[in-house]
């Protein structure tokens, strides 16, 4: 079976198309400004590539246009709509409303758009936008919404609730509700494989490091807390978010600078984080370049951030009760060996060691960069959120 999966943004859409029988990606691309001049689409398959511009005012013209591609007597893999049996959707924000990947029907829609646009204004939008796209051109054909925030369902109340008046959680739903789930529970699968270990024997902490970065505690093959909140600003502080801070600073820095409400959100997401201290970049690379030419904001940001995130594995660690195995993962966990280190730096107490040889070398794939006699595994895992959202698709149907 041939699975599509598609991630829709505001003015974006990327996807990629999936031989289920092998888990190859036999055709994938991205769609950029849509809705804006310049709409263009990078396509490859065939062992091709190929570049269409053209307008592209909505979503529904986008995925068209991908669909063509698709079937593009130069760059096409499959001859008709009728061989992609399923289309899996990524979704950000599923609130308490959607536990699991769920199978679209008019009254999923509905639930989707009156109450989770709210929790997701951003991206739930786009993900609908790119979904009501998918039905219009393949009208019959399966649709599954996968939620970045459902593998977090699992969490006791102890760990997703804030100290607010329980009638207001209640009434409102504001609680913890975490991101990147897709990836927490596909690297943490695939570090058990790599093991050659039962999951449900781990306590596995996974750190999925990027310019939005989560940790999650997952014990026994369940997530049983993890850093992000009620939206992705809360945790270890990102490339422009500012992470967790006390709630009366934010009322305190918004009455200095004379801010409202919602420019305040606006700073704490776009220009916060490691942007704000640094003055520099949100690039990581671009921080690892200004330390070693001497700035010192560069070398606090990194430091907050390898510190913030060791203090979430730790604690992770009393939440589970032991841990076996750290994971580091994304675009930051799996290229800057500078963060591994400065994570694990300080864990000796709870069986961790490095090795620095192995954690410095340019290696792509899954490894461990752990030292032969560390109690805990400390392993570098490629996340891939597409392949995970294709199996959920799959299982579903």
């Amino acid at each position: 079976m041939k699975i599509l999966v598609v991630n829709a943004g505001s003015s974006s859409l990327k996807y990629q198309l999936f031989d289920m029988v092998n888990e190859s990606v036999i055709a994938k691309g991205a769609v950029e400004r849509i809705g804006i001049p310049g709409s263009r689409l990078t396509a490859k398959g065939n062992g091709r590539q190929k570049v269409y511009e053209q307008p592209m005012p909505d979503h529904k013209v986008a995925i068209k246009l991908v669909l063509e591609a698709l079937t593009d007597g130069e760059i096409g893999v499959i001859s008709s709509m009728k061989e992609i049996g399923a289309v899996g959707h990524r979704v950000v924000a599923s609130g308490e409303y959607f536990k699991k990947p769920t199978l679209v029907d008019d009254e999923v829609i509905k639930t989707l758009e009156e109450k989770t646009f709210e929790l997701g204004p951003l991206h739930n939008p786009a993900a609908a936008a790119g979904l009501h796209a998918c039905m219009d051109v393949m009208p019959g054909t399966p649709m599954v919404l996968v939620f970045d925030s459902s593998f977090h369902q699992t969490m006791p109340e102890k760990a997703y609730m804030f100290g607010i008046k329980y009638e207001d959680y209640k009434a409102y739903g504001v609680r913890k509700y975490g991101a990147h789930g897709t990836s927490h529970k596909y690297v943490s699968q695939e570090a058990a494989r790599f093991l050659g270990r039962d999951i449900k024997d781990l306590k596995i902490v996974t750190c999925h490091l990027g310019n939005g970065s989560s940790i999650t505690a997952v014990d026994g093959g369940i997530c049983v807390d993890t850093s992000m909140g009620f939206t992705p600003l809360d945790g270890v502080l990102m490339g422009t978010r500012s992470g967790c801070i006390d709630a009366s600073a934010v009322e305190f820095l918004a009455r200095k600078k004379g801010y409202d409400a919602a420019r305040m959100v606006t700073y704490l997401n776009k220009e916060c984080g490691v942007l704000g201290i640094s003055g520099v970049s949100s690039d990581f690379r671009d921080l690892e370049a200004g330390m070693e030419a001497g700035n010192e904001r560069c070398k606090l940001a990194l430091e907050m951030f390898s510190y913030q995130t060791k203090k979430f594995v730790g604690s992770y660690a009393a939440a589970m009760g032991g841990l076996d195995c750290i994971v580091f993962t994304a675009g930051i966990g799996e290229n800057t060996p500078y963060i591994r280190s400065g994570v694990c730096d300080g864990l000796e107490f709870l069986g961790v060691r490095l090795d620095e040889e192995a954690n410095n070398a340019k290696n792509g794939g899954a490894r461990e960069i752990s030292a032969k006699d560390s109690k805990v595994k400390v392993l570098v895992i490629p996340t891939n959120e597409e392949l995970a959202i294709a199996r959920e698709t799959l299982a579903l149907i």
